[in-house]
């Protein structure tokens, strides 16, 4: 089923949503380039050149022009971002909205005076809430999860194939393990990857620290961390799909921070190296999802492996018949800081990856002080490779606080949806510079499709 927009029936009332807000957008951001002095005087002293120096549709352009805030709203405007214009103008709160109304300013004056308007009348029209429920059916096509990708972002291997150095004896054996891997994704290419992965430093500093980031614009250049850009390109993503499931994970109460502007750091990009090669551009969408493991409190594995199930839900309840891969990546077990620098578990790692296939709700429960003692104060990134695993059909969408207990392929609340996964490739390789590196295939099979012969 697609996601509950009943709030559009509203009468009167225009409710910023994703969609508006992608219409809107250089709109709105228009709006707060009024926030300095010198750039009012500048909007002041020629309107339409300024608005032109946007990239503003001319019918955003009129409406600003014509003072028409009823217009503003239609084409995407937010009425806290617009009040930033109307500062400009020297207008108050009460004269904008006054003028959306069809009132005159003493009108509604009046009436705010008298103690506002009253909600009778001005209510959702019952047969009109009625019509819009009236037909249940499932749209015919959906989106689909096909399979998840797990897979460590050490930055050295971005600069291994970057300087063609992926043939030298250290590293050789290290590409070898992605071979299968590359041959795999030409086979079974989405038109979508959800890719999980954490930021490292590079768009979030400590001004700034969101849990969960869910990257809901068009496209996404490559970061520079320091050592000057790889020569690999920006990714481009899927907005309608993004701002889908930003309203079906926040709907089921994962708070998200949506960012439309932010570079993508080697988290991001050396996996999609390792799986793709050296490519110009890459050959499907990707939608980024950044999760913090840098400075604690970070999110429990339980968190993300709950906010995995959460994930498909949304995904198969998109009207488009998608394919849609996600991957989890970072880890494995590495610590870069301290005396003990250079710690790598190859039995827990392993381990890791034996429960991430046959027992994921008992690994959700695995916790923070594991991950730190055991794979290091850099392995606590395991823990996005649960997201990507929680979001596969042999797991329930519900009841996030089953008993471990109950596997993946148990009965009951903690039991599975009737999927099952198939395992298509394992590869573990010490060391890549400082860390562990894991990769994990799984192909994901919804409860009517049964699955392919052969796993590597």
């Amino acid at each position: 089923m697609s996601v509950d927009k009943s709030y559009q029936l509203v009468p009167g009332t225009t409710i910023f949503d994703a969609d508006q807000s992608a219409k809107g957008y250089h709109l709105n951001q228009f709006c707060m380039s009024l926030m300095t002095a010198e750039n009012r005087a500048l909007y002041l002293a020629d309107e339409r050149a300024y608005l032109d120096a946007w990239p503003l549709r001319e019918e955003q352009k009129r409406a600003l022009l014509d003072r028409d805030l009823n217009a503003a709203m239609r084409e995407g405007g937010n009425i806290y971002f617009l009040a930033k214009w109307g500062a400009t103008l020297g207008l108050s709160f009460q004269q904008m909205a006054g003028s959306m109304t069809g009132m005159t300013e003493e009108e509604y004056r009046a009436m705010m005076a008298g103690g506002g308007r009253s909600v009778e009348g001005n209510r959702i029209d019952h047969a009109v809430l009625d019509a819009a429920y009236a037909d249940p059916t499932p749209p015919a096509e959906h989106a689909t999860v096909t399979g998840a990708v797990f897979t460590s972002h050490v930055p050295a291997i971005g600069a291994a194939m970057d300087h063609g150095r992926t043939e030298e004896p250290y590293w050789k054996p290290l590409f070898e393990g992605y071979a299968y891997s590359r041959a795999w994704l030409r086979e079974n290419l989405p038109d979508v990857i959800f890719l999980v992965y954490n930021d490292h430093a590079t768009s979030f500093d400590l001004s700034l620290i969101p849990t969960f980031v869910l990257g809901t614009g068009a496209a996404y250049p490559t970061a520079d961390e320091g050592y000057g850009l790889r020569p690999v390109p920006g990714i481009e993503s899927d907005p309608d799909l993004a701002a889908h499931i930003a309203h079906s994970l926040i709907r089921d109460d994962f708070d998200l921070t949506l960012v439309n502007e932010m570079s993508v750091d080697h988290g991001l990009t050396v996996p999609l190296s390792l799986m793709f090669g050296d490519v110009d551009a890459w050959p499907c969408k990707v939608i980024p999802f950044h999760v913090n493991v840098v400075q604690y409190p970070v999110p429990s594995g339980a968190r993300c492996f709950r906010l995995g199930r959460a994930l498909r839900k949304a995904i198969e309840s998109y009207d488009r018949p998608l394919k849609v891969q996600v991957w989890g990546t970072g880890g494995m077990s590495h610590q870069l800081q301290g005396p003990r620098a250079g710690l790598i578990n190859r039995e827990w790692d392993n381990a890791f990856l034996d429960r991430l296939i046959d027992d994921p709700v008992g690994l959700s429960e695995v916790p923070h002080l594991e991950y730190v003692e055991e794979a290091g104060s850099e392995g606590i990134e395991l823990v996005m490779w649960l997201i990507a695993r929680g979001a596969l059909s042999d797991v329930p969408y519900e009841d996030a606080a089953a008993s471990a207990s109950d596997g993946p392929g148990a009965d009951g609340p903690g039991g599975s949806d009737g999927g099952r996964v198939e395992v298509r490739h394992r590869f573990y390789h010490v060391p890549a510079s400082n860390t562990a590196v894991g990769h994990l295939i799984l192909d994901n099979h919804p409860r009517a499709q049964e699955p392919a012969e052969g796993a590597h």
